[in-house]
């Protein structure tokens, strides 16, 4: 097959190629991001929180009146009586939770009324005993808090009480104390220190992933924290937990009835709500991904059969000098080759526009070079298949009813 004969045929007829090469160029760059955004959307949506997911959930309890002066001895109550549920394993309070939009940060640094502090943004977790227990995790270095090392959330608010210990994630503890022990060692949040007697391996923290180191830095406090603060966790059989959930409500209006259940969900749940931002627009994103394909399909389909059409003299007096059916088909084919090559060329160089775009006004992650490859393959087989029923149509015409045609 000889390119000249191809490439003159396409000189002849720059505005139709220029449109299929513009049309190819266009559907390489947005597919190639798109599909980018969708593994990203993907990758989010399958992050795990360090939790036991399919046993937990969560309670969420306000009163009618703002003022609550018995909160934290109320709140002792309902965990007492939490734990008497049939199927309740665990219990606990905790002020945030992942997979939740509401979320409690500080700096932390190793050294106090640092400016310039290591961890500028950490998740704070505040936590009554039991916990660690409730969320399933286990600690990885150190130990958990003792009974003694709690501190009411009302005194620690008001300054009267100062919260000496501290429970470090892995990534925090990375950060905070590279290639050293971090059992024993000093941190401070803004003026207080307090001693590290911890480590967990990850929680993810709510208020959305950044995709960045921050999302590994993490630190938990002993603090007893009453229901008007934060929330109440249970962990459970799993296949008790809708039983669970329908014995709560009652335990815990009767032990105070003049309050309300203001949410109460399972962790799963909560990871469908959490995410169903991102689920839709990975399906939206592959939805313009299909229709960007059908009518980049359908474009070459209609480029390739007019240009059929265009050519019946040529292809009689080809296939009377001896041209095969397989001549025409790979003319076609080949034809169609280099015009998604170009398109495809241009559509990589896009493609990076594209995405330096995306970065800086969305702060997405920069375009893996792995998926331009991905995409040109993608479009040079969507290309040949496309072209196929015309070439076939094309290779089927006899050379005598060709010939007719002058």
């Amino acid at each position: 097959m000889h390119f000249l004969p191809i490439l003159a045929s396409l000189r002849r007829h720059r505005t139709a190629a220029a449109l299929i090469i513009i049309e190819i160029a266009l559907t390489c760059a947005i597919v190639c991001n798109a599909v980018f955004l969708i593994s990203d959307r993907l990758r989010r949506m399958d992050t795990t929180t360090g939790l036991v997911e399919d046993e937990l959930i969560r309670i969420s309890v306000t009163g009618i009146s703002e003022e609550a002066p018995n909160a934290s001895a109320v709140t002792l109550q309902d965990l007492a009586a939490l734990r008497g549920i049939p199927g309740v394993k665990s219990v606990a309070s905790t002020n945030m939770v992942p997979l939740y939009n509401s979320s409690w940060n500080t700096s932390v640094s190793t050294v106090v009324e640092d400016p310039r502090p290591p961890i500028e943004s950490a998740g704070i977790f505040m936590g009554s005993p039991d916990l660690l227990e409730t969320w399933g995790m286990t600690v990885v270095a150190g130990r958990d808090f003792t009974p003694d090392e709690y501190v009411d959330f009302e005194a620690a608010r008001a300054q009267k009480a100062h919260i000496g210990s501290v429970i470090l994630t892995r990534g925090a503890a990375a950060r905070l104390f590279p290639g050293k022990d971090p059992i024993g060692q000093k941190v401070y949040s803004e003026k207080d220190a307090q001693t590290v007697v911890g480590v967990i391996d990850r929680i993810m923290r709510p208020g959305g992933l950044r995709g960045t180191d921050e999302d590994s830095y993490s630190i938990i406090t002993p603090v007893n924290i009453p229901y008007t603060a934060g929330t109440y966790i249970v962990r459970t059989d799993p296949s008790r937990r809708a039983e669970v959930m329908a014995a709560a409500d009652a335990v815990l209006l009767k032990i105070d009835p003049s309050r309300l259940i203001d949410e109460r969900e399972t962790f799963t749940e909560m990871r469908k709500d959490y995410f169903k931002q991102d689920r839709a627009m990975a399906w939206l994103l592959g939805g313009v991904c299909a229709a960007l394909l059908i009518v980049t399909a359908l474009g070459i389909i209609g480029l390739a059969s007019f240009w059929v059409q265009q050519r019946t003299r040529q292809i009689g007096v080809r296939r009377a000098l001896g041209a095969t059916r397989g001549d025409i088909l790979r003319y076609f084919q080949t034809e169609n080759f280099i015009l998604a090559t170009l398109g495809i060329v241009l559509g990589m160089a896009l493609a990076y526009a594209i995405n330096l775009g995306l970065m800086g006004k969305y702060h997405v992650g920069r375009l893996p070079v792995e998926y331009l490859p991905i995409g040109a393959v993608l479009l040079w087989g969507l290309g040949q298949i496309a072209v196929l029923g015309p070439a076939m149509r094309a290779a089927s015409i006899p050379p005598a009813i060709a010939t007719r045609t002058v």
